[in-house]
């Protein structure tokens, strides 16, 4: 297998072609699914390898309690530098742990103050805060999605105008964009290398 072994971790260098294509040549709402899925994927992969490098590569180390067979010779003889590779593969992984577990730790705390901020609200799928500030989101709640807006924003627009924003919030929420954007986000915290996906679904996923 040689250096073979090591393309998971390097696949994702292909991030930015593939982006490139599916901006160009694909209807967002196909594009925004499929580069999830491939950033998803490739994440899922190199992270696994990763795990395959540090087990190979300590296994036969004094000490460890990972099973004797995965110390065999062939299997090492698979993994150029085994020992080397398994112990760099170690601070990496918990790096992907850490980071991972950081940014849905930060994705569930805006949620749940997001959702605390409204609780004064009418449990009304459009949210009306009183601020002097316009701006508007969609924000996901499972069955409790709402779209929230400012009075400063809704006193700005016609009533033509408003409608147009209300579908274009409902469209993120109907589309699952915030599903899309967190994996993304995931996966680029797994794998440096997958950074232009995650800049690219960001685009794609914004309804017209």
């Amino acid at each position: 297998m040689g250096l073979f072994v090591f393309l998971p971790l390097v696949l994702p260098l292909t991030a930015w072609p593939v982006t490139r294509l599916a901006e160009h040549h694909l209807h967002p709402r196909t594009a925004t699914r499929l580069l999830t899925g491939v950033a998803a994927v490739m994440a899922v992969c190199s992270t696994v390898c990763l795990g395959l490098l540090m087990v190979v590569g300590t296994a036969q180390l004094p000490g460890n309690p990972l099973p004797d067979g995965w110390s065999d010779p062939e299997v090492r003889e698979a993994v150029p530098y085994d020992e080397f590779a398994g112990k760099a593969a170690i601070p990496a992984l918990l790096a992907v742990a850490l980071s991972c577990g950081r940014t849905l730790w930060r994705h569930r705390r805006v949620l749940r103050l997001a959702h605390r901020a409204l609780a004064g609200l009418p449990l009304t799928e459009v949210a009306v805060l009183p601020d002097g500030t316009p701006y508007a989101y969609a924000l996901p709640g499972g069955r409790r999605d709402r779209i929230v807006v400012t009075t400063a924003l809704l006193d700005r627009l016609q009533a033509a105008e408003r409608r147009a924003l209300f579908a274009h919030e409902r469209a993120h929420l109907t589309a699952g964009h915030h599903r899309h954007l967190l994996a993304v986000r995931l996966a680029a915290q797994a794998n440096p290398f997958l950074r232009p996906l995650r800049t690219a679904v960001a685009y794609t996923a914004r309804p017209p």
